[in-house]
């Protein structure tokens, strides 16, 4: 009661406001005169006496009904600049609503003024009201849009021309499209829409908002040239990257700026910067152009072991561990814990949380995870039902000089978390691992390996903790990855560096690789290893020819591109199985699961891993590296390697 009491209150405040009132205003002459008007369309010789009294005693109560009925709904929280097709909806069956209390009342009061001859007010002077009320109150709103929109009066093309906006093409005609031509007729946005792109056949030679529609992407140069575009935007968000990188390469030879609409997965996680749609836009990246076909997860649909849950998210201010938050925190967890020792990047997500994304139940930890004492203060105050290990190091040359810090945080801190975890009675468990765990080669690679075989041991022994892992390869744009070393190196002119041209990697977005960690964890059942499909390895060569061009500059002419050598335990082409694991099918297509013919004797192994401990807490870098070859060498001997020259059989 009190609910709806406020509601109303609301909605009748929203009436002070004075560029509302001349709504209600133009609503009720509406209203009115269309009452008026059905009765006069009625009678061809004038309207008789008695029903002009009937109709004069009645049109008040008619306004009044249907004012009232829109005020309590919310039709004047709407602008009708922005009118919709849902908002026509909601208009007529408000109106006929109002028409039904109308007909109601002239059927049961007879007008005050009136004689009682007046009551039988004719059936089709009622439905004639229906009608011109219908016209009238959507006619008044589409036609308030249209103003707004139209280019010769007050919409935005034409402020865009005074503003001097760039001439642009929109490839692709569907619903990103028209909404950006929409949004550039409503205000100034740096640039005027001049024609659309689509393979559509059946939209060629029509017009979207006033704009024409050209014809084929496959001659974009040439209609850009003859329309006299300065810059094409790419507006077609679940597009994948072959067919954006087509239509880079020909906006190329036409020599001009491309952008781009994120994908959808970034349009629905507000990836991007928050805002209307154009917003949005932004400059061509290389992983738009990698040829990956877009992921699809319905995080809504597996939210439900998210929903209402305390979930702690290690490493909370790094790449994949920040975007883990913002994906949990749409999911509304009771509460959500972000963990992390760097303390600019724990403090940059919660801010991002606070005020950008309106998410406030959340609880700050700066702690190292491989501090036990720090980390059961943590998991006994919060008690997280879920939790996504994610903190790790993971920059290969820096931790093959100093091993013992790898083994530390990456093994050490996956134990001490699966500890403490079992203890506290936590649902799920998640680790974040890399194919790079794989016939490891670097100490990166088996500290990770070590790791997967922690939550593997724990996961046979707890009886209440589902302990997996979610392999990956390489996330694009993460810190210490290679497009963010090759950016600096195209800022500065070069040369680009890569260690040998026949080397593959496999890549995907960040919101891709998080997007399917949350979907792994509400599959496991506990001691699994889920696999993501990375699709086909990418030539890192052709990366860096990519990025140069996508920065208007010529591979090999403009920027050098070097060939430097293999460093220390790198591969040539990456695996995601290792030789003895075999990949099994999933409930979701882009998930497998690695099924190891080795059974972990889990007692013995954590036993071992106590006495290493002690080894790398002492710092001991050259007996650190001598004992992970002593516990990697079981593995690798019963594994069948693959070789460097030959990449991962596909799934």
């Amino acid at each position: 009661m009190r609910s709806a009491q406020r509601i109303l209150r609301t909605r009748v405040f929203v009436l002070t406001r004075g560029h509302r009132i001349w709504q209600v205003v133009a609503d009720s002459l509406a209203i009115s005169v269309a009452w008026w008007l059905a009765f006069y369309a009625r009678f061809d010789n004038g309207t008789p006496a008695f029903y002009e009294q009937a109709m004069f005693a009645t049109i008040g109560f008619v306004a009044l009904i249907n004012v009232v009925l829109f005020v309590v709904s919310g039709m004047y929280a709407k602008m009708w600049r922005y009118t919709s097709v849902k908002d026509m909806e909601a208009v007529l069956l408000r109106v006929v609503l109002g028409w039904l209390s109308v007909v109601a009342y002239v059927n049961i009061f007879p007008p005050l003024d009136a004689p009682l001859a007046a009551v039988d007010i004719p059936r089709s002077v009622l439905l004639y009201d229906l009608g011109f009320a219908v016209a009238f109150l959507c006619g008044m709103r589409l036609l308030t849009r249209s103003v707004f929109e139209r280019p010769t009066l007050v919409g935005g093309a034409a402020r865009s021309r005074d503003h001097g906006g760039a001439r642009v093409v929109i490839v692709g005609a569907g619903s990103a499209g028209h909404l950006l031509i929409r949004e550039s007729q409503r205000q100034p946005l740096g640039f005027v829409p001049i024609g659309l792109l689509d393979d559509d056949a059946r939209k060629h030679d029509m017009r979207i908002l006033g704009v024409p529609v050209l014809g084929r992407t496959d001659d974009v140069a040439g209609h850009v040239i003859d329309a006299g575009a300065t810059e094409v935007i790419i507006a077609m968000p679940s597009a994948p990257g072959s067919e954006v990188r087509r239509i880079v390469e020909r906006c190329r030879v036409a020599g001009v700026r491309v952008r781009i609409l994120p994908s959808m997965g970034e349009l629905m996680l507000g990836g991007e910067a928050s805002g209307n749609l154009a917003s949005q836009i932004r400059d061509v990246r290389v992983e738009d152009v990698l040829g990956r076909d877009p992921i699809e997860v319905d995080l809504q649909g597996i939210a439900a072991y998210l929903t209402g849950q305390v979930v702690l998210v290690t490493g909370g201010g790094g790449s994949i561990g920040s975007e883990l938050c913002r994906q949990i925190a749409s999911m509304q967890p009771s509460r959500l814990v972000l963990l992390d020792h760097a303390e600019e990047n724990l403090f940059n997500i919660q801010q991002e949380l606070l005020h950008e994304r309106g998410f406030d139940d959340l609880a700050i930890e700066l702690a190292d995870v491989t501090d036990r004492a720090r980390m059961r203060d943590v998991f006994e105050r919060h008690r997280p039902k879920v939790v996504f290990h994610a903190a790790a190091y993971k920059h290969q040359p820096m931790l093959e000089q100093m091993p013992a810090e790898a083994v530390r945080n990456n093994t050490i801190g996956t134990r001490v978390c699966c500890e403490l975890a079992e203890r506290v009675g936590v649902e799920r468990f998640v680790l974040v691992s890399t194919d790079k765990a794989v016939e490891p080669t670097t100490v990166m690679g088996q500290s990770k390996a070590l790791a997967e075989w922690v939550v593997q041991a724990f996961a046979e022994r707890s009886f209440h903790t589902r302990f997996m892992a979610v392999r990956f390869g390489n996330v694009l744009g993460s810190s210490g990855s290679v497009i963010p070393i090759f950016r600096r190196q195209i800022e500065r002119g070069g040369p680009v560096t890569l260690t040998d041209e026949r080397m593959t990697r496999f890549f995907m977005t960040i919101p891709e690789a998080a997007q399917l960690i949350v979907q792994a964890g509400a599959m496991g059942e506990g001691g699994e290893v889920f696999v993501l499909d990375m699709g086909e390895p990418v030539k890192i060569v052709d990366l860096a020819r990519n990025m140069i061009e996508l920065s208007g500059l010529r591979p090999d002419i403009d920027i050098e591109i070097e060939v430097v050598g293999l460093r220390d335990g790198e591969k040539l082409h990456e695996e995601l199985f290792a030789g003895d694991e075999r990949p099994e099918r999933t409930s979701h297509g882009k998930i497998f699961r690695g099924r190891s013919s080795l059974v972990l004797e889990a007692d013995a192994f954590l036993e071992d891993l106590e006495s290493f401990e002690r080894i790398v807490l002492e710092a001991d870098q050259a007996a650190t590296l001598e004992r992970l070859a002593a516990v990697m060498r079981p593995r690798i001997e019963a594994g069948v390697h693959r070789g460097e020259d030959v990449p991962a059989p596909p799934v």
